[in-house]
């Protein structure tokens, strides 16, 4: 096929064609519900029944392309994305990606996207097992790891969705405003239980809802009298329902320049939505007095009528379906872009790997800046290091389950501990003292999506917390640091309860030197693990190290 097509570009096989809605041009063989739009958002799949399915929305978004991608034989879902960017109708663009080809075009949509000021936004398949056995089936596509497509998307500014509805909902928001400049948030809504459902799902997200300022809440008092409780999330009440001037005056508040996005919760009946304009009129005038981006937001989606969104929509003000949804749309709407300009580095093909003993990896990584205790290669070189020792046995990869570890050993017990250990070769260190935690520093390559930097919690705790941030190779030691807190155990690093913090400084220096390890060695690098990175108040230290990494042959 790809020979017979020669230079003529193609799209699957195993996909529909494309809808383009905004020229009335198609290659499309069934059914589907595009309706012509002058501006709209792009969305691409690797299934032509999602896409189907997208396009019969009820919602009200404008959308612009519509094209399955299928089996990308020949042109790719990034190519076509970032051809996509050329038309400035487009105005946002979103992905349904059962997996990632060549990492270097994502990143050159990356680049371009946000060079055009053009959102992206991704449903990515595969978390689970099941999904990658039928991702695997579908198009052949090679899913990898979750935490590997969860860091390649954040390192590129890809925002991520996890179902279908958020998608819709992001690209509306996106399509309306663009990306939001704040994480904030404003709710006004006639129900205090609305007020508490929506100020709970934002809880364990980035957004937040600022505390009212004063000049806010003598606006609103002024508005709404002394009956109404004054708060972020507001709820009014009903004092002044169908009054459309009054709910203007009492709404307009909420749209101060330090809020992202202003959320006007309104349910519309099935039938008469009269009782209801006054809502709908009021909306639409906050949004041109603010200018400010202003939603309207159904707690269900069926409380939204098609007619009311498209009145919204035209009037600048974004119609948005069901509380959870719009919180993570906009919380999507409102992340930074930081690193996208980093070009991931490619994962090599496989290659037979050896594993390094312990003083051989630390060795290694010293050479690139690595901070590892001082060694020993016996009892007798022992005198000249200070007590107390830490005594391991190598050539197990968990030391501590076979007894191979010996902590606190003084000179006069080193002779001892080291006949005791169950291997023949061993390692004798200074031991390090004053940690405040202990982290897991670690580089896997992964062929789906190249080399992942994962940070988490270290030693004993590494499999019972579950707590890890994952970046995409190459990082930048300021993007970690700001990932540095959303790790549980963030609090220890930073001195808990009036503890010793640790240097941060020096954990981030040491994971740039792993780092740069694994860069020069990407060819043959197969993983590189330090657990635990012994964090003190002045020093991080590889307490541990693993390196599997194939020989180097005659053509490297």
């Amino acid at each position: 096929l790809i020979d017979a097509a020669g230079e003529m570009p193609f799209l699957g096989p195993n996909c529909y064609g494309y809808v383009n809605a905004l020229d009335s041009a198609l290659l499309w063989p069934d059914q589907h519900g595009c309706t012509l739009v002058e501006t709209g958002v792009a969305i691409l799949t690797q299934s032509s029944n999602i896409a189907i399915n997208l396009t019969m929305q009820q919602r009200g978004l404008p959308i612009a392309y519509t094209i399955a991608c299928g089996n990308m034989a020949q042109t790719s879902q990034a190519q076509i994305a970032t051809s996509l960017l050329d038309d400035p109708r487009v105005t946002a663009i979103g992905l349904h990606i059962e997996g990632f080809s060549d990492i270097a075009e994502w990143a050159e949509l990356a680049r371009k996207a946000h060079k055009r000021g053009v959102p992206l936004i991704a449903l990515k398949v595969g978390k689970s097992d099941q999904a990658q056995r039928a991702t695997v089936s579908h198009t052949a596509s090679l899913a990898g790891s979750d935490a590997g497509a969860d860091a390649l998307l954040r390192h590129l500014g890809i925002g991520r969705v996890y179902d279908l509805p958020a998608f819709l909902e992001t690209l509306m928001v996106l399509h309306c405003n663009g990306r939001l400049d704040a994480p904030t948030l404003s709710s006004v809504s006639c129900s205090g239980g609305e007020a508490s459902l929506i100020a709970d799902l934002a809880h364990d997200t980035l957004m937040t809802f600022p505390t009212l300022t004063e000049g806010q809440k003598i606006e609103l008092s002024g508005a709404l009298g002394p009956m109404v409780a004054l708060s972020n999330p507001l709820d009014y009440n009903t004092y002044i329902w169908r009054d459309t001037e009054a709910m203007t005056r009492a709404w307009l508040p909420m749209t101060a320049p330090h809020i992202g996005m202003t959320m006007l919760i309104v349910d519309y009946p099935h039938t008469d939505a009269s009782d209801w304009f006054c809502a709908t009129d009021a909306a639409i005038a906050i949004r041109e007095k603010s200018g400010r981006p202003v939603a309207v937001v159904a707690t269900l989606p069926e409380l939204m009528p098609l007619n009311i969104a498209q009145k919204l929509l035209a009037a600048g003000v974004t119609p948005l379906n069901g509380l959870r949804e719009a919180v993570a749309a906009a919380e999507i709407a409102s992340s930074t872009v930081v690193s996208f300009a980093d070009v991931p580095l490619p994962a090599s093909v496989d290659r037979d790997a050896i594993v390094l003993n312990e003083s051989d990896a630390k060795a290694a990584l010293a050479s690139y800046g690595m901070r590892v205790p001082q060694q020993a290669a016996d009892v007798e070189a022992a005198g000249a290091l200070v007590e107390p020792f830490a005594v391991k046995g190598t050539g197990f990869a968990h030391k501590s389950e076979v007894g191979a570890v010996a902590l606190n050993v003084s000179h006069a017990e080193l002779a001892k501990v080291v006949k005791t250990m169950p291997s023949e070769c061993v390692l004798i260190e200074e031991m390090i003292t004053g940690s405040v935690a202990e982290m897991l520093i670690g580089v896997v390559r992964d062929p789906a999506h190249g080399f992942i930097l994962t940070i988490g919690a270290g030693g004993v705790l590494t499999e019972i917390m579950q707590d890890a941030i994952s970046f995409i190779v190459p990082t930048r030691a300021e993007v970690i640091r700001a990932a540095l807190p959303r790790l549980k155990t963030y609090p220890l690093l930073s001195g808990f309860r009036g503890a010793a913090a640790a240097n941060i400084d020096e954990l981030i220096e040491g994971i740039m030197a792993l780092q740069s390890y694994v860069i020069a060695h990407a060819d043959r690098l197969e993983e590189v693990e330090i657990n635990p990175m012994m964090c003190t108040p002045t020093h991080a230290i590889a307490a541990d190290a693993l390196i599997r990494i194939a020989p180097k042959g005659p053509d490297l």
